[in-house]
């Protein structure tokens, strides 16, 4: 019984991962919003969906193996640089405000915090890498994207995990 719930375990996370992987290179097609390089981010909802139903080490493999195949995937290897490092700060802030202050705050004020952690992290790495003080121009535009893309991801959680029956993760009926 304990290797059934294991291979549903990995049959789930391997899922998460897909859809995000999905989502990633459908959501890369498109152009920018507003400004270079910003994107709504909506793979992040498959990371944070790990968190939800499992827990931070289950999040944290979704969004290493989603950035790895991504790179890979679409051939942009900056995308191991710029994503998976904010993915990994945004997931660690999630996973903090998850298992320290939910249900005090909701998922969406979480979803909110990692999204704009994520840009915050993005747009660090690129002046590390660029060295010049105007990329930090972009700081507040990132925010306020980060908001708007993290109220739309914790949103969307919020009705798939409302909607999602349990026995497809649990087993139970």
């Amino acid at each position: 019984m304990k290797y059934k719930s294991a291979a549903k375990k990995i049959a789930v996370l391997a899922l998460l991962t897909a859809l995000g992987l999905i989502t990633f290179l459908i959501e890369n097609q498109f152009p920018p919003l507003i400004i270079p390089g910003a994107k709504m981010g909506l793979s992040n909802l498959f990371s944070f969906a790990a968190l939800i139903i499992y827990s931070p080490l289950e999040a944290f493999a979704v969004v290493i193996a989603r950035t790895l195949l991504a790179s890979i995937f679409a051939g942009n290897f900056a995308v191991i640089l710029y994503s998976f490092c904010a993915g990994m700060v945004s997931m660690a802030v999630s996973s903090l405000l998850c298992y320290t202050l939910y249900p005090k705050i909701s998922v969406i004020a979480v979803s909110i915090a990692a999204a704009v952690s994520h840009n915050v992290t993005q747009n660090f790495i690129f002046y590390l890498q660029s060295q010049t003080v105007y990329a930090l121009t972009y700081m507040p535009y990132l925010i306020l994207l980060g908001a708007l893309s993290g109220t739309v991801v914790g949103i969307t959680l919020l009705i798939i995990i409302k909607r999602l029956p349990l026995s497809v993760l649990y087993g139970k009926k």
